[in-house]
């Protein structure tokens, strides 16, 4: 043990030399990073004990039914407003989906891109009610730049737009703990930004939080840009700041898509994220069941922003460490990381509210986008809402080929997008290409097999069929 030890302060010593001279990121960013390393090979780890683990009563997860109304009049609901700032998680790149440049700049429906979207939300906010709303966008290095051309084109909006880079860490060279920019690897790939949980140290940083406290800002609504079910609740900034929670996360039920997500439970008295990987092995299908873990983390955020001053002036929000390995041009190399929902733990007060399904929509792949284009939503004032039609309140699961990753292929191969109102599942594999106004229903699987080319013709109806060739449909 004690030999660890050694080697662990060794490591850390020769690093922090390697660090010292990395011109590319500022001093708050080494010791940040350093910190980090730090805990990382300390080992503090902390072990959840299984047996201490509680559920959370409708005092800790609130049941959204159960929210206050709203104090009637408009007046009131600009003073709520007021306190508000919306902040985006920006640092994310499109190349899933073979995108280049930041993710919130794919179109989503009508022309318009997830930050279009955003933007008209919180201006039609400003618009109705007089109040000044702002959108804050942290990015990453990989998506800065690209970030402030695009938001060029707000101008003119009723909306003041707020950009901040999150931290530049250097990746760890597993071979010998030092940073990978110091093995002649210049470029981006030396680097990498160290997950959400970073926002909160890197609003400090950027002087963006002290701003908004001068401006009596009192909580920050934090979300993925990805997500476009994570829309201004007013019930829920209600309830915040009538009960002075300093931070709330939003969970939903769980549905058997979600059974890796982070759950929240009580723990020695305190609320806290369960993540999958901090699970003992032998529960991890008790942690997978949706009977026991019943809810999971949307990553929609709330959090009062003199709690994240005093918290990050006092180091406080120790959150536990991620470890990403990755390879570079065939080096081993080590992100660590963290991430925001884990912060709960160290708030005051800090609670859950379980929200409606709606408010959890995010878009990770083509199959979330054909959702999202589909006459299952509608688009008003920047809002995405689910059609009446719809009677199934669950979503219809939908698996799309590879054919179908991009979104550049993806749009090609539809001439309009389905109708989808009445499918429960739909699986497309191969070569398959949609004519205009098809219509899905049921459970409908289209396997285009051997390399043949599949085209549905325009008009048809599909309902609870097996298509592999013209003469299935």
């Amino acid at each position: 043990m004690a030999a660890v030890a050694v080697e662990s302060s060794e490591k850390l010593a020769n690093l922090k030399t390697a660090v010292a001279g990395l011109g590319q990121i500022s001093e708050s960013e080494k010791s940040g990073f350093l910190s980090l390393v730090s805990r990382y090979l300390s080992g503090e780890a902390q072990q959840i004990e299984w047996e201490k683990i509680q559920t959370p009563t409708d005092e800790v997860v609130v049941p959204y039914d159960s929210l206050a109304p709203l104090a009637d009049g408009p007046s009131e609901t600009k003073k709520l407003l007021d306190k508000l700032v919306v902040l985006k998680l920006n640092g994310g790149l499109g190349t899933t989906m073979g995108c280049t440049g930041p993710k919130s700049v794919i179109e989503v429906r009508n022309g318009l891109t997830f930050l279009d979207l955003i933007v008209m939300q919180i201006e039609s906010l400003n618009n109705k009610y007089g109040c000044n709303v702002p959108l804050v966008l942290m990015n990453s290095f990989n998506t800065h730049d690209d970030t402030l051309k695009i938001v060029e084109k707000y101008t003119n909006a009723n909306i003041q737009i707020h950009t901040f880079n999150q931290s530049q860490y250097p990746r760890l060279v597993v071979e010998d703990f030092l940073p990978l920019p110091c093995k002649g690897q210049a470029g981006k790939d030396g680097w990498y930004p160290p997950g959400h949980g970073d926002v909160f140290p890197s609003l400090l940083n950027s002087g963006k939080l002290d701003a908004f406290l001068a401006q009596g800002k009192e909580y920050v609504f934090v979300a993925n840009s990805d997500n476009l079910g994570a829309v201004v609740d007013l019930k829920i900034l209600n309830h915040l700041v009538k009960n002075q929670n300093e931070y709330c996360m939003e969970v939903t039920p769980k549905t058997l898509a979600d059974v890796k997500g982070g759950t929240l439970i009580s723990y020695e008295g305190r609320v806290q994220l369960l993540e999958i990987a901090q699970v003992p092995d032998e529960h991890v299908n008790e942690f997978k069941s949706i009977t026991k873990f019943k809810i999971f983390n949307t990553n929609n955020l709330w959090v009062n922003l003199k709690a994240i001053k005093r918290l990050v002036e006092a180091d406080a929000l120790k959150m536990e460490i991620i470890p990403n390995p990755k390879e570079v041009d065939g080096v081993k190399v080590l992100q660590l990381e963290t991430a925001a929902g884990a912060a709960i733990r160290f708030f005051d007060r800090a609670i859950g509210v379980n929200v409606p399904r709606s408010r959890f929509l995010p878009v990770k792949a083509t199959s979330d986008l054909l959702l999202v284009q589909s006459d299952l939503y509608t688009v008003v004032d920047g809002f995405v809402t689910r059609n009446e039609a719809r009677t199934n309140p669950a979503n219809p699961t939908i698996e799309l080929g590879p054919e179908f990753k991009k979104v550049g292929n993806f749009l090609k191969r539809f001439k309009t997008i389905p109708s989808i109102i009445e499918l429960d599942s739909l699986k497309v594999s191969g070569d398959v290409w949609f004519g205009a106004n098809v219509v899905v229903k049921g459970n409908v699987s289209i396997i285009a097999e051997g390399g043949e080319k599949l085209e549905i013709p325009d008009g048809v109806v599909i309902a609870d069929k097996v298509v592999k060739s013209h003469a299935d449909i």
